[in-house]
């Protein structure tokens, strides 16, 4: 479509009823108007307006034509307006949602280079562990871990987010090295329960790929995934939580990962997100590129389990690290289901 300006004239004296109001909204003469609609329509072909001397109407040709040369008009605003933004210096206030544990470990200490880099920006971020709907609450940007199901966000991954199974060597040496999900049975456990969920259940690997679910019945539970940590150091018993809140207490020896070869470490994800947008403002572009940057960088990030097996074997609970053992299915205050064989 080579006449731009034509397809100016039709959309403007389609909206405006008269060659005049388009003449007015162009900034050009009546007579130029009336010359780009006449070329126009020898372009295609077709009689776009009926025009006499006192009245001007809209052909049917010409009404089922004004969709797409609206659409047309449209983009191509958005192509330029794009291409005006990324010279602009991104300015104005970036609002952040994003988990406690992962915000404060990962997110907060990407945030100083951003600010000094753009000074114009003002990024705001709440940490919590709420479920949050972006668009409703006017979030820019939304970190979490799981799966985004809002096909009305765009979400770029971060990292993987596998699970493990844990306990401090204290615990260990009272209650005995489980080697096998049936022995977890007396074990005491705590768990992770976030708002308006059930505590997640622990997966295991049987032989010939078969899984297995384990339903803790844990004496405590916390909505914060960093905090059950904190209540396996203190001795509450075997926490299943996540690899990266972890990796500090395993390589300083104060926590001891179970079963690393029979627990199914999940496939949940990092990511991430924001509200589909064609052309995404710059000073939200700018904070998603250098997070994602700083992610990148991040080794501990994308340890793998068998990774930090591999690199840190003395992580892993053998039978060396347990004392008196308690009676083999002998079930204890708050146990756990059975598992299924």
């Amino acid at each position: 479509m080579k006449n731009l300006q034509g397809l100016l004239a039709f959309v403007e004296t389609a909206a405006g009823g008269s060659l005049t109001a388009a003449a007015e909204r162009l900034d050009v003469s009546p007579a130029a108007v009336s010359k780009s609609l006449a070329k126009l329509e020898q372009q295609l072909g077709v009689r776009l307006f009926n025009r006499s001397t006192r009245r001007l109407a809209i052909t049917q040709e010409g009404q089922r034509f004004l969709v797409d040369a609206r659409a047309a008009l449209r983009l191509l605003d958005q192509a330029v307006a794009s291409v005006s933004q990324s010279a602009q210096e991104p300015a104005g206030r970036v609002r952040i949602s994003v988990g406690i544990a992962f915000g404060r470990h990962w997110v907060l200490p990407a945030l100083p280079a951003i600010t000094e880099r753009y000074p114009q920006l003002v990024v705001d971020v709440d940490l919590d562990n709420r479920p949050v709907d972006l668009v409703a609450e006017g979030y820019d940007i939304g970190i979490r871990g799981g799966v985004i199901e809002d096909s009305s966000l765009i979400a770029r991954r971060v990292c993987a987010l596998p699970v493990v199974l844990l306990a401090s060597p204290a615990y260990l040496k009272r209650a005995g090295v489980p080697a096998s999900p049936d022995e977890l049975i007396g074990h005491r456990c705590a768990a992770t329960r976030f708002v308006g969920a059930p505590a997640p259940v622990w997966r295991f690997m049987r032989p010939a790929g078969r899984r297995v679910e384990f339903m803790p019945q844990a004496a405590l539970t916390t909505s914060d995934p960093e905090a059950v940590v904190d209540l396996a150091l203190a001795g509450a018993g075997i926490v299943q939580a996540g690899l990266h809140h972890a990796l500090p207490h395993l390589r300083s020896g104060t926590l001891k990962l179970l079963m690393p070869g029979v627990h199914d470490a999940g496939r949940r994800e990092i990511v991430v997100h924001y509200p589909h947008r064609q052309y995404l403002a710059p000073r939200v572009r700018v904070v998603v590129e250098a997070l994602l940057a700083y992610f990148v960088a991040a080794a501990d990030l994308h340890l793998t389990v068998d990774e930090v097996v591999a690199r840190e074997p003395d992580c892993v609970a053998t039978p060396g690290d347990a004392g008196l053992r308690p009676v083999a299915g002998k079930a204890q205050p708050r146990a756990a289901r059975r598992l299924p064989r």
